[in-house]
Formats: structure tokens, C-alpha cells, sequence
């Protein structure tokens, strides 16, 4: 994925989530083929505010709580998103993506489907892994809806 195309593609997200609450992205590696140019990327984003209090607070009972009690790890909403740019043919130049909600999970659940997906791809190579901070450094302001 060149460096122009991966710009393209994270404006692209940044325009159909809420970017300031993007906490990281991983980006796989791009494939060509057939004239075609595809790729994918997993895209945690921290929930809001209400709903995170919301599902925290579901059931509570007025009792002390244990004091030997794990606390529950942090969920965050699990996007996949991808994109397909034609570099050949009549429809040369047409560009689409889509961003689909796909779980939600700890960060680190993310990471390891993430690790584990490349490692039954095959893909040797190395996957991106952007911060919320460098995405939205990387992506111009006017993208983020």
C-alpha cells in the first residue's frame, strides 16, 4: 500500500467514524490482483461515554461489592474496513470502501485476532498498527464527519 493510497484509505474511514474516539487501527497489508488493488483494516473505537456506563451499570444490585473482584476489561467496538481501487480496465481509478461493525472486545483480543489472522494468511508482511493520535494526525481535519 503505497503511502498515498493508505491516505485515501484512513480519510475514507475517518469519514464514516467518529474519528476522536478512534483509539488504534491495524492495516494489512495491500493485494493486487487482476488489475485490482484490495485491502483491509481492523479499527477499534472506544464507545461512548453513556453506553460504556450503561454497560457496566446493566443489573446492579445495591450490595457491596467483593473486594477480591477483577475488574471487567475495557470494550471497544471492533470495525473491519476495506477498500478496492481499480488500477486497470474501464473502470480505472474507481475507488470503494465499507466499514462494517464487527465485535466488541478488550484491546487486547483485538491484537491477538489481528496476530492470528496474519499469521493464517501467510503474510509476511508487517501489519500497521496506527494509534488514534497518528490517525488523526495522518488524516486532514475535513475528513471527520
Amino acid at each position: 500500500m503505497t503511502d498515498e493510497t493508505r491516505a485515501r484509505f484512513l480519510t475514507a474511514i475517518a469519514a464514516q467514524l467518529p474519528v476522536e474516539r478512534i483509539v488504534e487501527i491495524h492495516l494489512f497489508g495491500a493485494i493486487r490482483q487482476g488489475g485490482m488493488e484490495s485491502g483491509v483494516a481492523v479499527v477499534a473505537v472506544e464507545l461512548p461515554v453513556a453506553d460504556a456506563a450503561a454497560e457496566q451499570t446493566d443489573d446492579v444490585v445495591d450490595v457491596e461489592p467483593e473486594v477480591d473482584a477483577a475488574p471487567a476489561a475495557r470494550r471497544y467496538t471492533v470495525f473491519s474496513a476495506r477498500y478496492r481501487h481499480t488500477l486497470k480496465g474501464p473502470d480505472r481509478g474507481k475507488w470503494e470502501t465499507s466499514v462494517t461493525e464487527e465485535a466488541d472486545a478488550p484491546l487486547l483480543t483485538v491484537d491477538a485476532v489481528v496476530r492470528g489472522v496474519q499469521r493464517r494468511s501467510g503474510d509476511v508482511d508487517e501489519i500497521v498498527r496506527l494509534t488514534g493520535d497518528e490517525l488523526r494526525a495522518a488524516v486532514p481535519a475535513t475528513a471527520t464527519p
